[in-house]
C-alpha cells in the first residue's frame, strides 16, 4: 500500500520463501509485489514435492518470475513435506547475513516459531497467507498480508451465500477502536501524529491490519472515512505530501 510505514526497508534485500503446498500459484505476481514493497526480493524459492501433480501450477510460472524450485519428497502420505526444508533454509539464509528481511508465504502455523526466531534477531519478517492462518503465526510477523485482499485487488469476489440463498457480505470488525489506540501510541506533545508513525503502531497492534480489508487502498483514505473522529492535515515538503492526524475532542 502506498502509505507504507516501512519505507525504510525500500532498499533492503528480502528472501521470499513459499510453501508450495500452502499457497496459491495464481497469486504469485501479486505476492511478489507485496514482498517488493519492503525491499528487493533477491532470494526466491518455492518448496514442495515437484514429482507430484499438485505442483504443476507452480511449474508454469516459476521460471518467468525467477524462482528456484526446492525439491522435498513426501515421506508420509498426507503430510506437508516442505516445513522442515523451508525452515532449515531460512535459518541458513538468516545466519548468512545476505538479506535484511524475510517473506514467508504459507497459511501453516508450523512457521510460527520460525517467524518469531527471525524477529528475535532484529530482522524484518512478513507473512502472506489466507485468513484461516492461525493468529499465532500472524502475530509472529511484523506484517501479514491476507491473500483474500490480493484476490480482491485482482477481481471482485462473488458475494457469500447464506443458507437461505441470500447474499451475505462478511464484514470486518469496527476498526475505530484499533485506529484510536494506534493514534494514542503515535501522538506527539502537540496533539498530532504523523500518519507513518500511526501506521507503524497499527502494525504493532495487529500485523494483519490492511486498509484493503475495509475497502480502502491507503490508510489516509481510510481515515478520511472517520472525519468526525480524526482531523487530517496535509503538509507539502519538497514535493512530497505528509499526512498528520489529530483526534477530535
Amino acid at each position: 500500500m502506498p502509505d507504507d510505514p516501512l519505507k525504510t526497508l525500500s532498499r533492503s534485500k528480502v528472501a521470499m520463501l513459499i510453501d508450495g503446498d500452502n499457497a496459491q500459484a495464481a497469486l504469485l505476481p501479486q505476492m511478489l509485489v507485496e514482498a517488493g514493497r519492503h525491499g528487493q526480493v533477491t532470494v526466491r524459492r518455492i518448496y514442495g514435492d515437484w514429482t507430484t501433480n499438485s505442483m504443476n501450477s507452480w511449474k508454469e510460472i516459476l521460471n518467468f518470475h525467477a524462482f528456484q524450485p526446492i525439491q522435498q519428497f513426501r515421506y508420509t502420505i498426507g503430510k506437508n513435506a516442505t516445513d522442515s526444508a523451508m525452515i532449515i533454509d531460512a535459518m541458513d539464509i538468516l545466519h548468512s547475513g545476505v538479506v535484511d528481511g524475510f517473506c514467508l508465504v504459507s497459511s501453516d502455523s508450523d512457521y510460527t516459531r520460525l517467524a518469531t526466531r527471525i524477529r528475535e534477531t532484529g530482522i524484518f519478517v512478513m507473512g502472506i497467507g489466507e485468513k484461516k492462518t492461525p493468529k499465532a503465526f500472524v502475530n509472529a510477523c511484523d506484517v501479514f498480508v491476507y491473500t483474500e485482499n490480493l484476490i480482491a485487488a485482482k477481481k471482485p469476489a462473488p458475494p457469500e451465500k447464506t443458507h437461505k440463498g441470500g447474499a451475505k457480505k462478511k464484514e470486518e470488525p469496527d476498526p475505530l477502536p484499533l485506529l484510536t489506540q494506534a493514534f494514542e501510541m503515535a501522538v506527539q506533545q502537540d496533539g498530532w501524529a504523523a500518519l507513518s508513525n500511526m501506521g507503524n503502531a497499527l502494525y504493532q497492534l495487529d500485523p494483519a491490519f490492511d486498509p484493503r480489508s475495509y475497502g480502502h487502498k491507503q490508510l489516509s483514505k481510510m481515515l478520511m472515512k472517520f472525519k468526525d473522529r480524526f482531523e487530517i492535515r496535509l503538509q507539502e515538503i519538497d514535493g512530497s505530501t505528509l499526512f498528520h492526524v489529530k483526534l477530535k475532542e
